[in-house]
């Protein structure tokens, strides 16, 4: 028998007058999962998790939300044996940092003489020194350490579902970057389910156990960060993680391996994909690293191969984008091909702007969209 969900959402719909903020949403999470929902702003990933938590219910007859198989549309947010992280942390000004942590201890009515090893071993998960910060101020502390702060009084509850909503916006590049490898080892090691709402297509693809991107209030797309990396359904999910290069055109004929496709800039062949007729329009996505460059008539055999003239080249310090301009019509379509740094000092690489360069790629790293 298969385990039981810890989080399910069943045809959720939920409006605020005429603005629709999530259509549709039907997706599960498993037991101690980093479950990552990703998107821009206005996408419904905020209106979702705060379905999870219980600060919004869905519309009459707008779906169900379940935690481990339990129907709780109705339910308070303190019924639902969860916690939240908030991106502005949301702590008392006026409490020490040990009274932060241990407040939602206190609300709960825990036995005051279990309060203060439970506020220590939060403080030590987080990585916070209890003697040196359990009395110091919020005022007193920097971003990153009010930020652990908030985290810990989430995990003292010791909850089956932590909810964060963007936690790490406010703090510092490097600072981010150790709290995103800190808070996915905190999740395996605590078990706890981690449901994480982000815009931030790095910091889900660090994460992620799953991830769910939102476009325009619907899931677009549900999967693995390798998934939805790598195997993009739609033009939204290819745009907004990562970069692609997007290419064109209509299908002209069926071979044993895929099919071929005229372009404006050329033709170029694409696996075999269900979405794919005889005539009918096709568009792929091919990410920059999966692109070569090479001079006229030098590109691999059996490789597509889009001919065009170099743009640009741009110092991105561990690559280089090479940007070739491939004539379309009237006008250029620029791809962007990244290529490995060996050195722009002493190996530099052989493109400047100006050279003839022919784009190439193998068919079976064309990603086709479905909605071409």
């Amino acid at each position: 028998m298969s385990e039981i969900p810890v989080v399910e959402f069943a045809g959720v719909h939920k409006t605020f007058g005429a603005y629709r903020a999530v259509v549709d949403i039907n997706f599960q999470i498993r037991k101690g999962e980093f479950f990552s929902i990703l998107g821009p702003s206005g996408c419904g990933k905020t209106t979702t998790l705060r379905l999870l938590a219980g600060f919004e219910e869905p519309d009459d007859n707008g779906g169900t939300v379940r935690i481990a198989g339990d129907v709780v549309n109705k339910k308070r947010p303190y019924e639902r044996n969860i916690a939240m992280v908030f991106q502005n942390y949301a702590l008392f000004p006026h409490l020490s940092v040990e009274r932060n942590i241990a407040f939602g201890l206190e609300m709960r009515k825990v036995s005051a003489a279990d309060i203060p090893g439970r506020v220590k071993k939060a403080m030590e998960m987080v990585r916070l020194d209890p003697g040196q910060f359990a009395r110091r101020m919020p005022a007193q502390l920097s971003g990153g350490q009010r930020q652990r702060v908030a985290l810990a009084r989430a995990l003292v509850l010791e909850p089956t579902i932590l909810l964060l909503d963007e936690p790490l916006g406010a703090i510092d590049l490097k600072l981010r970057k150790e709290m995103q490898l800190e808070l996915k080892q905190l999740n395996k090691s605590l078990g706890t389910t981690f449901v994480y709402v982000t815009h931030d297509q790095e910091e889900a693809l660090t994460m992620s156990d799953r991830i769910a991107v939102m476009d325009n209030a619907r899931v677009a797309q549900l999967g693995t960060p390798a998934e939805i990396y790598e195997c993009p359904r739609t033009r939204f999910v290819a745009k907004f993680i990562g970069e692609s290069n997007f290419f064109e055109g209509v299908a002209q004929s069926q071979g044993p391996d895929g099919w071929l496709v005229e372009g404006p800039g050329g033709e170029f062949e694409v696996p075999t994909h269900a979405a794919i007729t005889q005539g009918g329009k096709v568009a792929i996505a091919v990410r920059p690293e999966w692109l070569d460059i090479a001079a006229p008539g030098a590109a691999p055999p059996g490789e597509n191969a889009l001919r065009g003239t170099v743009s640009d080249v741009i110092y991105l310090g561990e690559t280089l984008h090479v940007l070739v301009a491939i004539p379309e019509g009237s006008g250029d379509r620029r791809v962007t091909v990244a290529v490995r740094n060996e050195g722009q000092l002493s190996r530099p690489i052989r493109w400047t702007k100006g050279d003839a360069a022919v784009v190439c790629w193998k068919p079976a790293d064309c990603q086709v969209l479905e909605d071409a």
